[in-house]
């Protein structure tokens, strides 16, 4: 962020991304969009096969403990109004720093690298 610019509670910055992806959904579920046509096969490219099934990779055990990892993660959810002596509030404060630090060594050269690609394909380059 810049030096003169005040901060925005991180509250504030959770609820409008959330906000921003809530209306995203609600587009898409208004406005589905069909499949894509396909264009037409092209010679040169190579066609490969279906993948290889998942018990081919992993076994059944681990595909088991993954799912149940991952239901109960998808379980969690993170009160942005916690207040500062729950779990939640201890870990926003202790992530506060290091997010802020990473934005602010990161954020510019990500910014102006997405931004190059987007202009680069608005051209048609």
């Amino acid at each position: 962020m810049s030096e003169g610019a005040p901060e925005q509670p991180m509250e504030d910055v959770l609820a409008s991304i959330k906000r921003i992806i809530s209306a995203d959904v609600e587009a898409v579920r208004r406005f589905p969009t069909g499949p894509a046509e396909r264009p037409a096969p092209d010679e040169d490219v190579l066609e490969l096969g279906a993948p290889p099934a998942a018990d081919a990779i992993i076994s059944g055990e681990t595909a088991q403990a993954s799912k149940a990892a991952l239901a109960a993660l998808s379980g969690v959810s993170i009160d942005p109004r916690a207040a500062d002596n729950t779990l939640d509030g201890l870990v926003r404060e202790l992530l506060r720093p290091m997010l802020k630090e990473w934005l602010d060594a990161n954020l510019p050269d990500l910014v102006e690298r997405v931004v190059a690609r987007e202009v680069a394909r608005a051209i048609g380059r």
